[in-house]
């Protein structure tokens, strides 16, 4: 409900209430913040009942407590009862009876409290300027009955009040300020801290997800690829040549077997975070076992070049590269050969080079063009690069560069036992 039809209906304006919109329908009890009933009671009780102390200890210099004074005390306290609602309201309507109460000459005491705890509230939910105008006019209000009204107002024959007094009342006023405002100080920064650990508990679990969608991706992709090669060849061969159909099922039902087995390690690292995975990560140990699928799929594969020592996570990274790339190679290369080259510097950097002869087919089974992105994901994550493209004498080449030892920080950055 917007402002206008707040005060058609006899509501107060919007800007009058604290919080989101959807807890501040005037008409809606049940979306309204719940009221504070003890510690108002409480504030109360403690005020009523501390003015008439109050009052005994300055009986000869002030007026007794009389109902409308005991009104005034009512209406200051328990209007703190919808301080959560209409902190403005509440903080200048505790004020103005503040103000009306020690006007009348009645006893100074707790009703200061009341004005205090408005003020405080008022700060704390965002209404800082009304809270300090409301303040200055309970301040400004005291000093003009002290020093001016106070010849016409009770009690008769009262003298002005003292400068002292008013610096102690200054100083009372200030002190209910700062301490509101380091209160509030201290409420945001906790309030930026806890949306600064939820962004990054976002963050972590963003990445978390892009790491298991890149781990699916490589595992399918390749998979599939061959899957698809071989189904292709049972169907070509099946009326002419069943020893080789019978062949291409076979690698077709290894190949799918083990590309559950991976995908079913994966979600068992995500079903149980907390646990070390059932089977190690695959690394370039496995290249003569990446060579061996990829012939089944037609491709011939030559490896140069021998594997340093590795991080596991380098190492995971680099058998994944090699891997997208050979299926790249399957899935869009007329070429039935590829060549893998592995090298490393000062023991600080391994470089990997892809190389096909093409030409490219244009041909897509199914690609969701994920492989290059994924590789060079990967490669950024250890701080390493990832070029891609057309080689200047036909084909495709793939380079990768990948720091030798995981960066500082990086899970599972231990270097891998020699092989």
């Amino acid at each position: 409900m917007d402002e206008q039809q707040g005060r058609r209906f006899g509501g107060p304006p919007m800007w009058w209430r604290h919080g989101p919109p959807w807890w501040n329908r005037w008409d809606d009890e049940e979306h309204a913040p719940r009221l504070p009933w003890r510690s108002t009671l409480l504030i109360t009780a403690f005020v009523m009942a501390g003015s008439n102390f109050a009052a005994e200890g300055q009986g000869g210099h002030r007026e007794h407590l009389d109902p409308f004074a005991r009104v005034l005390l009512l209406v200051a306290s328990g209007l703190l009862l919808w301080r959560k609602r209409y902190p403005v309201a509440v903080v200048f309507g505790t004020s103005v009876a503040a103000t009306l109460y020690l006007g009348a000459g009645y006893p100074y005491g707790p009703v200061f409290l009341a004005v205090a705890v408005a003020c405080f509230n008022a700060i704390l939910t965002g209404h800082r300027k009304a809270a300090w105008a409301a303040v200055g006019v309970f301040w400004a209000g005291h000093a003009l009955v002290a020093h001016w009204l106070y010849r016409w107002l009770p009690p008769s024959g009262d003298p002005a009040a003292p400068w002292g007094q008013e610096g102690v009342i200054a100083a009372w006023v200030a002190a209910i300020l700062a301490v509101s405002e380091l209160a509030r100080t201290r409420r945001e920064q906790w309030a930026k801290e806890r949306a600064e650990r939820a962004q990054a508990a976002r963050r972590r679990a963003d990445e978390e997800r892009l790491r298991i969608a890149r781990e699916l991706h490589d595992v399918l992709a390749h998979s599939i690829s061959v899957i698809n090669v071989q189904a292709g060849v049972g169907l070509a061969l099946l009326d002419t040549d069943l020893e080789q159909a019978r062949t291409a099922l076979t690698t077709i039902k290894a190949q799918s077997k083990e590309a559950l087995g991976e995908v079913r390690q994966v979600l068992d690292t995500l079903r149980t975070p907390g646990d070390a995975p059932r089977a190690p990560a695959p690394g370039l140990d496995r290249l003569p076992e990446l060579v061996e699928q990829a012939a089944s799929a037609g491709l011939t594969v030559e490896v140069e070049g021998e594997p340093p020592r590795l991080a596991p996570g380098t190492d995971l990274a680099a058998f994944r590269i090699v891997q997208e790339a050979l299926t790249n190679v399957v899935r869009h290369s007329g070429s039935r050969h590829a060549r893998v080259y592995l090298d490393h510097d000062d023991r600080t950097t391994l470089r990997l080079r892809i190389d096909d002869d093409g030409p490219a087919t244009g041909a897509d089974a199914g690609g969701s063009g994920n492989g290059l992105a994924g590789m060079r994901e990967r490669a950024a994550a250890l701080g390493g690069t990832i070029e891609a493209g057309p080689r200047a004498d036909g084909g495709f080449r793939v380079l990768a560069v990948l720091p030798l030892q995981a960066p500082a920080g990086e899970p599972n950055s231990d270097v891998k036992e020699d092989r």
